[in-house]
């Protein structure tokens, strides 16, 4: 389906603060927060989203280097937050034992998730390729913090992506997101931290560093990094935006250009100084609306563009727009434990809050 069966309603009535401010430096998961904070979707359909760009884990299947199967590696753990961009609201807690199954031929994947603990809440997840060339796995424990004007998630856990064909296996670890501008003004969203990309049969890491946003918004949704073999030498670069695209391009290439960027920084600040460590109020605007291509670099991935309905559905992608949807042949098949029968979600989905 392309669109969920009516809009979301508006949040504006409803101060988060009244509940919020019992509980500065607590973890959320103890605390019971209005539905309206939530968007119809079960954290178990939420992280299914990492599939939306499988193509990505097929692609790397048929490359012959290392160095391209991990950079088709890298592209797929950044592609798989994407989803999370301008996605303020927060999914359903799945219940103990509640489980969520997804098959899609179009792009070539299945998956099973499933609760597999309450308290701490975990949430296991198994996808296969359908034509056998994959299979990715892990489990997520989500630790929310909030600090006053922020609520931060720290994914906990290990993503795991067997290439079978190469018999490789990759690990890591997702970066932390955080929400910002939780008590008033316009919700904002930003992942930072650093993930560290392993192939462990050949020892080959790619350490990518999510950049915090910073005062003027510089940074904003920028990812960088490198792929170095197990000597630490580096054979590529890897730049972009979460929110957009991965390049990737020769190491020296990219550190001459750092170098210029930085100098001509430099001489822009001499001019100006300002000095404040606060975080800012207001989401700061990207510095330009996309990614400075540097000569000679190759694109990995690119994201497909949300539908134009998106920012009345919760700011679904496609994707996520046909997760919770049901029909009358799938229901004979699917278990009594699925997301797809909780009512809660069905209801705040159909508008019934």
């Amino acid at each position: 389906r392309t669109s969920l069966p009516s809009p979301m309603f508006s949040r504006n009535d409803f101060s988060i603060w009244s509940i919020l401010r019992k509980c500065i430096g607590m973890e959320l998961s103890k605390i019971t927060m209005p539905v309206i904070f939530n968007e119809p979707l079960s954290f178990l359909q939420r992280l299914t989203e990492y599939m939306e760009h499988t193509y990505l884990i097929h692609k790397a299947s048929s490359l012959s280097s290392t160095t391209e199967r991990m950079q088709c590696v890298a592209a797929f753990a950044v592609s798989a937050v994407a989803s999370q961009w301008e996605r303020t609201g927060k999914p359903f807690n799945p219940l103990l034992g509640e489980t969520y199954e997804l098959i899609r031929d179009d792009l070539g994947f299945r998956l099973l998730s499933e609760q597999v603990s309450h308290h701490p809440p975990i949430s296991a997840f198994y996808a296969e390729g359908l034509n056998n060339d994959f299979v990715f796995h892990g489990s997520i424990y989500p630790k929310l913090k909030f600090w006053g004007k922020s609520v931060e998630a720290e994914p906990k856990g290990t993503m795991t992506l067997e290439l079978l064909e190469h018999n490789e296996a990759y690990t890591w670890t997702n970066p932390t997101c955080c929400v910002h501008n939780i008590i008033v003004g316009k919700l904002w969203i930003e992942q930072y931290g650093n993930v560290e990309i392993t192939n462990h049969k050949t020892g080959e890491k790619c350490v990518l560093s999510f950049k915090p946003c910073g005062l003027f918004g510089k940074e904003l949704h920028k990812v960088e990094g490198y792929i170095q073999d197990k000597s630490k030498k580096k054979l590529c670069a890897l730049y972009g935006k979460w929110t957009e695209c991965l390049y990737s391009v020769d190491p020296a290439t990219f550190e001459a250009y750092k170098k210029n960027d930085k100098k001509n920084a430099e001489e822009k600040k001499s001019g100006k100084q300002v000095s404040n460590t606060e975080e800012p109020d207001e989401m700061p605007l990207p510095d330009s609306e996309s990614v400075y291509v540097i000569p000679g670099s190759v694109l990995l991935w690119k994201i497909t563009p949300r539908p134009p309905n998106s920012a009345q559905m919760y700011n679904f992608t496609s994707f996520a727009m046909a997760l919770n949807e049901l029909d009358k042949e799938m229901e004979s098949v699917i278990p009594k434990t699925d997301c797809r029968l909780r009512p809660d979600i069905r209801a705040m989905e159909n508008g019934e809050i």
